[in-house]
């Protein structure tokens, strides 16, 4: 006002009162208006209200004017239903969470650093989390101090995204976490049974024996049992499965999934074969094997076989420390996979005669110590006559047994007077 008695003639500040006058008009009479049709809105919705009611009332009450007595099964399974679909979304919100995790949310690792593990194939959290101290410090030009925080800020990072254990756990704990591990069948209920339930996840199983005892005809068998439903003794997920001795056929799978009445095509797509040449290629492929996990969504690797390569290739003494270290190398990270990604490794592996052993069977496992200690569970293939006999020969808990089984149309299946046998 002072501003407009200071510059402006009186003519226009009567005009400048007239306009206040009008606006604050206009604004009571709006006010009126919307507080008239508020109202008036909520007399019908309680009319509305009383009339859904009354027809409510006349609809539950029959022809002899008994009330009927409402049914509660539709809401309680309404509420089960509610509650089962929140329990699904709360699981999908985690994994959808473990998929935005990314390699700059790790504490003490930047966007020149990412750039570093990028260019040495690691691209995710668990694929660090995987990572061996020596080979992460040569691969981005660290030390290894540097190199064993990073993975320890990765591991870190999955405990409190829920994907990895505590540090520390209770035993009880670890026993629930242990019987929700999935298991997939072999395809034999017998050798199910020596498994006590099948292969685990979360574990590295190697079976040894010599040609023709049967271990590419498991593997082949579980490449079909895999790709079936949790009911049904599969993993409902994706094979890969790393062939070094050109022993994979898909005529084979075919033939097994056409005789246990699963779709052929289906179950052929399922698999993703990878064909390894030399020893430096199944390294590779061994340390980049969490990206192939990831993008065929597999829950089942398998290594046919885990030695032929070096042993090939390494000959002589001269060359067993080194053959040693690298088998050590690829097997500790075949572990360390299964347990981050919660997935079932097997491995086959040969044997070689003690020429030393004057009674009992003299057939032992190749690859000597190193393989042994880090093998979950050890298995034993071998012949008799027309059938196979697996036996474990090393296991945390499984007790030493053995069963026989038989190799046919289905691939690995039981046979009629197959018995087990505990010693």
């Amino acid at each position: 006002m002072d501003f407009v008695r200071a510059y402006h003639p009186p003519t226009l500040l009567l005009v400048y009162q007239a306009l206040n006058v009008i606006r604050s008009m206009m604004y009571r009479m709006r006010n009126k208006k919307s507080t008239y049709s508020n109202s008036h809105m909520e007399e019908e919705k309680e009319d509305n209200t009383e009339n859904i009611s009354n027809d409510y009332a006349e609809n539950i009450v029959n022809e002899a004017g008994q009330p009927v007595k409402e049914d509660n099964e539709n809401t309680e399974n309404t509420v089960m239903n509610s509650d089962a679909s929140l329990s699904s979304l709360s699981e999908q919100s985690q994994i959808t969470d473990l998929t935005n995790l990314e390699i700059q949310d790790i504490e003490g690792i930047g966007p020149t650093t990412a750039k570093k593990l990028r260019e040495a194939g690691i691209f995710s959290v668990m694929d660090l989390a995987v990572a061996g101290v020596e080979d992460l410090a040569v691969d981005i030009n660290a030390s290894k101090d540097s190199a064993a925080s990073f993975i320890m800020a990765a591991q870190k990072l999955l405990r409190e995204s829920d994907v990895l254990n505590k540090e520390f756990i209770t035993a009880d704990t670890a026993l629930k976490k242990r019987r929700s591990l999935l298991r997939c069948s072999t395809g034999s209920s017998m050798l199910d049974d020596l498994f006590l339930g099948g292969i685990e996840t979360q574990a590295v199983t190697e079976l040894y024996g010599e040609f023709g005892s049967g271990k590419s005809q498991i593997c082949h068998t579980m490449c079909i049992t895999a790709g079936q439903p949790t009911e049904l003794g599969g993993l409902n997920s994706g094979v890969i499965y790393i062939d070094t001795e050109g022993t994979f056929r898909p005529e084979r799978l075919e033939q097994i999934s056409s005789n246990r009445n699963i779709d052929p095509v289906q179950a052929l797509q399922n698999v993703a074969v990878c064909k390894v040449y030399n020893s430096a290629h199944l390294e590779l492929i061994v340390k980049n094997l969490g990206k192939y996990i990831d993008d065929y969504n597999a829950k089942l690797v398998i290594v046919d076989s885990i030695i032929s390569l070096h042993r090939a290739e390494f000959s002589g003494r001269g060359t067993l420390a080194d053959r040693q270290q690298r088998l050590n190398a690829i097997m500790h990270k075949l572990l360390r996979i299964s347990e981050i990604y919660n997935i079932a490794i097997i491995v086959t592996n040969q044997v070689q005669s003690a020429p030393d052993t004057f009674f009992g069977d003299p057939t032992k496992p190749t690859g000597g110590n190193v393989i042994g200690h880090a093998s979950t569970y050890r298995v034993y293939l071998r012949k008799s006559g027309e059938n196979r006999i697996a036996k474990m020969i090393d296991s945390p808990y499984h007790p030493y047994s053995e069963v026989r089984f038989t190799v046919n149309e289905k691939g690995a299946d039981n046979l009629d007077e197959g018995k087990k046998s505990k010693k």
